[in-house]
Parts: structure tokens; C-alpha cells; sequence
């Protein structure tokens, strides 16, 4: 056939091989291969070798050279390219291909491993790096043959100035309020929102508090028949998410104007509907057909997001994201990230969470991370206290209404904040334990502060992550330290000690009392440190009363089981 020199050629390698991976039933001069490989069972095995190829080369000659065929292309598949791969992959070679010694009897890999034999050497020993080079060329050949050609692009994108992203409206369904005036007013005079649970009997419970909403009514923000049937997960989200509507002066009049093909909703949850779920099993025990028809729909995830935009007929990006106590951020930083690549001029974002049902509250409790200090509810969320003794669970929703900065102006937007940027990183080691070294937590603050485009100097606040447990508020403590020293200037607080652990919801409520510090120029104090763990420094901790800080930029931090590390940053607006 051709010389050794032949195997640099990819081009000629894979036409051999797709030579002899063509079926041969249908064709009479495959026919009459089929017929060589039968007779060729008499020769010795290099004379037979050599006939099959001698039939191989004649065949290959004959389709590349048919003119009035249009070659082997035409052969295959017509002027297709794509047919011809596409044919190619799908032929199955001959039944001779498969008697015997199979492809090694067709000298593929010859006696010695190598290729030489399919191209006529005889009698080469081929050393073993020989045989790789062999393979190597093979493979490169073959994938030269399938993958599609790629398009080269000369022209690069002309330079577009970074679009800004500011915050214009917010809304929350807290322990401590429905308003975020009213939520921050409280968070400044240091109430507590947790209580002894109300809504089921939880005497058999370890743990029997929480941050549970006391009243909540739905009246005007969501219509009685879905009020009924939906978890109040969605409840709290629909509600939060209008009201930041109406917070950011989005009237009806207001709607009628806006692109609602780049309006979006990014809302997202770490538990779900789990009272509609856990309603669906109870019923199921009875008759599937007492099961609420709803059930699956409304215990997903992201029924929130998708209810809320048919509500407003927004058609821009709707999806959710659940990344345990992580959620909020991770929806807020994303749905940013929409509005800097133009995919979006409006989005509504944060996170939603209700979880104060028995079987919440009961998986918590199993996983020992709940506080039990029932005896004295708002004594027992207390981050960095010596006397920590795990979290409280909270209930509730964050909204912001992120927009782009020229949109908001030309609409005459009151801008309360910017949002500058952020950053998540995994921990990569436990499902509930952070990393001893606490290195998943620099890497995120790092990346955010290199994103959002400001120095370790430039933040002075800190609304830190703290959720009251032995192990997680150190580490993020030493984390802080690392990454910004012991600069006299920081602010650092916890909202989770009045209201508890708002779960997914926890990082945007948060958010809220991060841009309300800014627009304020006072940051709530730290309740319940009474005597603080020896391993923080109470010099950048918020003492037991509120204090006035002129904001520079605003850190917000949260963690979620399995490692999910994120940071957001704001600042004021100029």
C-alpha cells in the first residue's frame, strides 16, 4: 500500500480506518472483499494480512478517485462533511472484521503493537516508544477526522465600560419586623426576635425556641387561593420580593415602561417547601389521592422565582440557587453579575427560608447544632461568646432590587447603596465543619475584594457570617484577622444574634442590614457577648449598644453546609 512515511499523513490514516469499518453487505465490490477475507483464511497469516490490505487500498483508490460518484465523500454521504462522520460512526465493520484474531489478525496494531504492519512493513521489530509515537499519531488522527472544524476569530471586542449595579429597593419578612425600616430600627436597640415556637408543640424537643414570625399576612401582596395552597417559603418571598418593588418606587406606571425581557427574579432557598412536602407524605399514608396536587411544584426550590416573574410578567433571568446557609449570596452576587453583562437591567434577588416544622426543627436537633438554652430565648443566639452553645433557627426573607445604574437614574431611582462585587470559593473538606485553617474563607474574601476592586483599607464594616457555634465563629474570626489585621477602624457585628439563622434567607436579610448601616451611618450592636471567646479581639467587635461609623465599603459574609464560602461587598453610592 504506502510506505512507513505514510503515518505522518492523519488524512491518510483515518481513511484506512474508516476503510475498514464500512459494512459490507450492500455493496458487490465489498462483496467481493467479504469473499477475499474468506478465501484468505487458506494463507499464512503475512500473505493474508497483505491481501486484505491489497483489497483495502483498491477500495480506497477506487471511492477517492470516482469522479462521477463525487469521490468519497459522495460515497459515504452525498457533499456532506458532517454526513460523512456521521456515517462513518454509525457502519459496523464486517463480519470477517470480527472471526478469529479480530483486529489484531488485520495487522491494526500489528504482531508487535505498532502500526507499521497495517502499512506494509514486514518484519520490524517496533520498540515501546515507537508503538506510543504509533498510538499517538493514531489518536491525533482520528480526532482530527471527527471534530467539527473550528472558526477562528480575528476581531476582538471593542472595550465596554463596566455597566454598575446599585441597590433601589428592599424587602424583608424578619423575626424583628416586615419593613426594613422597622427590621433595622430594632436591630439598633438591640431587640431580640426569639421565642419560645408557637406554631406546634415541640415539648419533646431538646431545643423549643427560635426566630419564628409571629404575625404575617399576605393581605394585598398575594391572592387568597395561592395563599392557601402554597408553602410559606414562597409566601415570605413573594411578599418580601414586592415590597422591595415598592420600596424601589416600581409603580404600575413604572411596570408598563420597563423591558420585561430583561427583568429577572434570582430568589433562592436551602430547604424548600418542606411543610407542603412533609404534608404530601402524611397524606400519602392515608391515599395518594388525598396528596396535594401542588405538592411537587410547590416544594421546589425554585417555584419561588418562577411564581414571582409570572406575577410581574418579568421574562429576563428566572432561575434559583441553593447552596445551604450560602443561598442569598450566591443569588445576589449571580443576579449582579446579569446586570454587568447586559443580560439584565432589573433583577430582583435574595433568598427565602421556613423551616420551623417539626421535621426542621427535628433534623437540626439530630444534627446537634441547635442551641438549647430554652430557659432564656434571647440569651441564646450569642456569637463569639464563651458560652455559645450552637445556633438558633430563624424564618424569613431578603429581597434587594438590583439595577443598573443608568436605568435607575433615568428613571429617578433613590439609589441606597452599590453593590461592588463579591466572590464564592469551596472549603473542599466537611459537610459541617469548616477548614481548620480556615483558608476556604481568605481565599473568598480575597477574590471578592480583588473583584469589587477595592483594598483591604477600604472596609470598615463587617456583617459577619456567626452563627453562635463553638468552631465556625473562630474560624471566621481568624479569617477576618488574616485578611485585614487588627485595624482599629473595622466595625464587625452579627445580625443572627437578634434574629437566629435565617438559613437561606440569612445572607440577604443581612445584605439589608449591611446597606441600611450605610444609609444610616450606624451599625447595630452585638447582643449577648457577655464574656468573649479568648480567641477575638473585642476591639473590632461591636460593643452591646449601636455605634456610628462612616462607611467606606460594607463586607457581608456567609457559609453554608458543604463548604459553600461567599462574600458580597457594598459601598455608598457616588
Amino acid at each position: 500500500m504506502a510506505s512507513s512515511s505514510s503515518l505522518a499523513s492523519p488524512l491518510c490514516t483515518w481513511l484506512v480506518a474508516a476503510c475498514m469499518s464500512v459494512a459490507c453487505d450492500k455493496d458487490p465490490s465489498r462483496s467481493a472483499m467479504l469473499h477475499s477475507f474468506s478465501a484468505s483464511k487458506r494463507l499464512s497469516h503475512c500473505a493474508r494480512r497483505k491481501k486484505i490490505l491489497a483489497q483495502c487500498g483498491s477500495q480506497f483508490s477506487n471511492w477517492s478517485c470516482n469522479r462521477n460518484g463525487g469521490g468519497l465523500i459522495s460515497s459515504f454521504c452525498g457533499s456532506s462533511i458532517q454526513g460523512l462522520m456521521s456515517s462513518c460512526l454509525a457502519f459496523e465493520p464486517c463480519n470477517e472484521f470480527y472471526n478469529s484474531k479480530g483486529v489484531s489478525s488485520l495487522g491494526f496494531f500489528g504482531d508487535n503493537g505498532g502500526l507499521y504492519s497495517l502499512f506494509g512493513s514486514k518484519n520490524v521489530a517496533v520498540k515501546r516508544k515507537q508503538r506510543r509515537l504509533n498510538r499517538a499519531a493514531f489518536s491525533e488522527a482520528m480526532a482530527v477526522a471527527v471534530e467539527p472544524a473550528k472558526e477562528i476569530t480575528t476581531k476582538k471586542k471593542p472595550p465596554m465600560k463596566q455597566r454598575r449595579v446599585v441597590v433601589t429597593g428592599m424587602g424583608v419578612e424578619t423575626p424583628l419586623g416586615h419593613d426594613p425600616d422597622v427590621f433595622y430600627n430594632n436591630l439598633l436597640n438591640g431587640v431580640s426576635g426569639i421565642s419560645e415556637i408557637e406554631t406546634f408543640d415541640c415539648t419533646q424537643y431538646p431545643t423549643r425556641i427560635a426566630g419564628e414570625i409571629k404575625s404575617f399576612s399576605t393581605d394585598g401582596w398575594v391572592a387568597p387561593k395561592l395563599s392557601k395552597r402554597m408553602d410559606k417559603f414562597m409566601l415570605y418571598m413573594l411578599t418580601a420580593g414586592k415590597k422591595a418593588l415598592a420600596d424601589g418606587g416600581i409603580t404600575e406606571d413604572v411596570m408598563k415602561e420597563l423591558d420585561k425581557y430583561k427583568c429577572g427574579v434570582l430568589i433562592g432557598s436551602a430547604m424548600g417547601g418542606m411543610k407542603v412536602f412533609n404534608d404530601a407524605i402524611e397524606a400519602l399514608r392515608i391515599s395518594y389521592k388525598k396528596m396535594n396536587p401542588f405538592c411537587v411544584p410547590f416544594a421546589t426550590t425554585n417555584m419561588g422565582s418562577a411564581m414571582l416573574a409570572m406575577d410581574l410578567g418579568w421574562m429576563g433571568p428566572n432561575y434559583s440557587i441553593s447552596t445551604a446557609c450560602a443561598t442569598s449570596n450566591f443569588c445576589i452576587l449571580s443576579a449582579a453579575n446579569h446586570i454587568i453583562r447586559g443580560e439584565a437591567d432589573v433583577m430582583l434577588c435574595g433568598g427565602s427560608d421556613a423551616a420551623i416544622i417539626p421535621i426542621g426543627l427535628g433534623g437540626f436537633v439530630a444534627c446537634r447544632a441547635l442551641s438549647q438554652r430554652n430557659n432564656d430565648p434571647t440569651k441564646a443566639s450569642r456569637p463569639w461568646d464563651m458560652n455559645r452553645d450552637g445556633f438558633v433557627m430563624g424564618e424569613g426573607a431578603g429581597v434587594l432590587l438590583l439595577e443598573e445604574l443608568e436605568h435607575a437614574k433615568k428613571r429617578g431611582a433613590t439609589i441606597y447603596a452599590e453593590f461592588l462585587g463579591g466572590s464564592f470559593a469551596c472549603d473542599a473538606y466537611h459537610m459541617t465543619e469548616p477548614r481548620p485553617d480556615g483558608f476556604g474563607i481568605i481565599l473568598c474574601i480575597e477574590k471578592a475584594l480583588a473583584q469589587s476592586g477595592i483594598s483591604r483599607e477600604d472596609v470598615n464594616y463587617i456583617n459577619a457570617h456567626a452563627t453562635s457555634t463553638p468552631a465556625g465563629d473562630i474560624k471566621e474570626f481568624q479569617a477576618l484577622l488574616h485578611c485585614f489585621g487588627r485595624n482599629p477602624e473595622l466595625r464587625v457585628n452579627s445580625t443572627k444574634s437578634m434574629i437566629g439563622h435565617l438559613l437561606g434567607a440569612a445572607g440577604a436579610v443581612e445584605a439589608v442590614a449591611a446597606v441600611q448601616a450605610i444609609r444610616t451611618g450606624w451599625v447595630h450592636p452585638n447582643i449577648n457577648l457577655e464574656n468573649p471567646d479568648e480567641e477575638v479581639d473585642t476591639n473590632v467587635l461591636v460593643g452591646p449598644k449601636k455605634e456610628r461609623l462612616d462607611i467606606k465599603a460594607a463586607l457581608s459574609n456567609s457559609f453554608g453546609f458543604g463548604g459553600h464560602n461567599s462574600t458580597i461587598v457594598f459601598a455608598p453610592y457616588k
